[in-house]
């Protein structure tokens, strides 16, 4: 064997040992994801909310490529089982809530044995009479502990939101004031400043009020408290908000004309929030 062919084979030998090495050192880029994250959603009404699930389903996508997390999504509420469950650590709920008795128990068993959850919007909403009655105490008065939805703001605008705790992991990076992207602002049955167990995150900030057009009055907020972000400390868990684009109902051409994902601030609440609720006891 020539000196130029036995140089060449040392060569390869210890190119190959390099990369052994790095790839047994951990300093390549690991293997599989940190965490999963599974997201339901209804995606059927209204035109807003759906606007909405599109939007979010595309971002997270993309952002799951950014902090190596796994992001899948379904519209099939039959996969909220303990064995489909048991694949995730943290669920999302894009629009709406499960329904049925066996999804319920199969999302609360996730929940008290660890799991992380993720809530937007409308995910939240129960009113009685309506196609989603408050007929679930334990997720709408215990788990939220907001109980019925009692009124919004219309039409969609965006509000100054101002952070109550600076300390919590989805908030630490956080302005103490910032303006959220066009919602539609949602007020709840209890006062949750009551509850001990919740911690609220985020409120709107007076500085936002007149908030919303109208024309009803009672869809313009001139004053009081109103959370929209906050948290369950027996859980891990976190309720958003923000979840509703505008739509063009008024002039019926049903075009999007607003998007959630376009603020990085809040944007980094969304993602800070969720690393913390993937993140491994």
């Amino acid at each position: 064997m020539s000196l130029f062919n036995k140089f060449n084979r040392i060569l390869a030998f210890t190119l190959f040992l390099f990369c052994i090495f790095n790839s047994s050192s951990g300093t390549g880029r690991k293997s599989g994801p940190e965490f999963r994250v599974i997201a339901f959603y209804t995606g059927k009404n209204d035109a807003a909310h759906v606007s909405f699930v599109h939007e979010a389903n595309r971002w997270f996508s993309v952002e799951a490529q950014k902090q190596n997390f796994q992001y899948d999504s379904t519209n099939n509420w039959d996969n909220m089982n303990d064995d489909f469950l048991s694949h995730y650590q943290v669920v999302i709920f894009l629009d709406t809530r499960p329904d049925s008795v066996h999804q319920r128990e199969a999302f609360r068993r996730f929940m008290e044995n660890g799991g992380a959850w993720m809530g937007f919007h409308f995910s939240a909403f129960s009113l009685t009479p309506s196609a989603y009655p408050q007929n679930w105490d334990w997720y709408h008065k215990q788990f939220l502990g907001a109980g019925q939805y009692s009124g919004n703001t219309w039409a969609p605008t965006t509000a100054v939101l101002r952070t109550e705790d600076r300390n919590h992991p989805s908030t630490s990076h956080l302005p103490a004031i910032f303006t959220a992207s066009p919602n539609e602002w949602y007020k709840w049955e209890f006062d949750i400043r009551d509850n001990p167990d919740i911690k609220i995150l985020l409120s709107i900030d007076p500085s936002s009020f007149p908030l919303g057009t109208g024309p009803k009055p009672h869809e313009i907020w001139n004053s009081g408290y109103y959370p929209v972000v906050w948290s369950n400390t027996k859980y891990k868990m976190i309720y958003i908000n923000m979840g509703h684009n505008i739509i063009d109902y008024d002039n019926k051409t049903m075009k999007e004309l607003s998007q959630t994902f376009n603020n990085k601030i809040q944007n980094k609440l969304i993602v800070d929030a969720l690393l913390w609720l993937g993140k491994r006891k």
